[in-house]
């Protein structure tokens, strides 16, 4: 600890957060000197607050907004290879406890006390975003550690995303063991599910879905649903193995077309699941036009408001989802909406939802508000922890 490098709060910033859990240190609340500036990009310092006091163990990127990371309480931590490993274990013994088969999301970043850092499990390969500089610089060792924890075998590096690049980190994507044959076969909600780990958008698959795939196909059992944003098929082949008459699945991307449309193949679910490419907005309009209806539709875009700038632009476009979607549900039928927009908390996003609804001339029943699966656990001084919400309605 004596030879670590120091920074410090700027005066006037309360620690108290930060002591209470709250995992950042924004760059305009350090101080910020020229040898503060010069420290490598994932270099391990200690934190003092405005009077010197030692306040916990972080990583410093002198070239990012949140310019530190709280890797541990203790002033004088030592983050090596035993500290990483026990954090690995304690976060494998949180998944085995909640899931029979190894398919889920191991590591959920500053949740799981690993900043910046998403491991998803797909049988026995792990894909690995290291999306701070502390966990890239450290990834040799920490893919090491993956391996000999959960017995792994393959190892995927996913470069993509903006997180990296806020980081100031390359976006090289790269096999770091092992080998893939194509995509992998996961099982969950009785629906078998395609996941690309090499080209796939994030990890190759959503797993912070599966408690509302799992809701939303109780309640579509002997309907015909529409599932838009489906990516590989989420809601809608979860939905058909509950018992769904049939299943639209609507996506602008041909690839993740595919990957649903054989998962319903390994599922035995084809002959009852058709897909469309298309924009979605057009999509909606169109089946509105034709005078189409569902006796469940789900509606689960991308984040439309990423950051603070995007708020009010995100949730007018989910404004426009619920009331292009609201007029194809049935009467008595179900609408369910979702955001993974961390800007948008729960209250303006279920207000913006409800607006669309009302636009549209239907009148709602608010049935359940759903959340992550406890794979994806939440930080509770960190509200980003909480990103994912969905929204299940039922129309009049």
């Amino acid at each position: 600890m004596s030879s670590r490098p120091v920074i410090r709060l700027r005066p006037k910033n309360d620690p108290r957060p930060l002591k209470r859990g709250f995992p950042w240190v924004y760059a305009n609340q350090l101080v910020t000197d020229r040898r503060t500036k010069a420290l490598e990009p994932g270099t391990i310092v200690t934190l003092e607050d405005a009077e010197r006091q030692p306040l916990a163990t972080a990583t410093i990127n002198p070239n990012s907004k949140i310019i530190a990371r709280i890797l541990d309480r203790a002033p004088g931590a030592e983050i090596d290879a035993d500290w990483l490993r026990a954090k690995v274990a304690r976060a494998l013994a949180l998944r085995n406890a909640c899931f029979d088969t190894p398919h889920y999301r191991l590591i959920h970043a500053e949740a799981d006390g690993l900043p910046g850092t998403v491991v998803d499990r797909f049988g026995a390969a792990l894909v690995i975003q290291p999306n701070a500089a502390w966990i890239d610089a450290l990834l040799p060792t920490f893919a090491d550690i993956l391996t000999k924890v959960t017995g792994a075998s393959v190892l995927v590096k996913n470069a993509q995303g903006r997180a990296r690049s806020l980081e100031g980190l390359d976006d090289v994507s790269d096999i770091l063991s092992g080998s893939l044959d194509g995509p992998v076969p996961v099982p969950m909600n009785g629906a078998t599910y395609m996941a690309d780990l090499e080209g796939g958008q994030k990890t190759g698959l959503f797993y912070d879905q599966r408690p509302n795939h799992a809701f939303v196909a109780k309640l579509s059992k002997g309907r015909d649903v529409l599932d838009v944003f489906s990516h590989v098929g989420g809601f809608g082949l979860a939905a058909l193995a509950q018992g769904a008459t049939s299943a639209l699945a609507v996506d602008g991307s041909a690839p993740a077309l595919s990957l649903a449309e054989a998962g319903a193949k390994a599922s035995d679910l084809a002959d009852r699941f058709t897909t469309q490419k298309g924009d979605a907005f057009d999509v909606l309009t169109a089946l509105g036009e034709e005078g189409r209806s569902f006796g469940s539709v789900i509606c689960d875009p991308p984040a439309f408001a990423p950051s603070k700038n995007a708020r009010d632009a995100g949730l007018r476009a989910y404004e426009r989802v619920a009331r292009l979607a609201a007029p194809l549900v049935k009467a008595d039928g179900f609408l369910t909406l979702c955001s993974c927009s961390q800007a948008a908390d729960l209250a303006a996003f279920q207000a913006a939802s409800v607006r669309g609804i009302g636009r549209a001339g239907r009148s709602a029943q608010l049935l359940r508000i759903g959340y992550a699966g406890p794979d994806h656990p939440r930080l509770p001084a960190l509200d980003e922890s909480g990103y994912l919400k969905a929204l299940t309605f039922r129309l009049a």
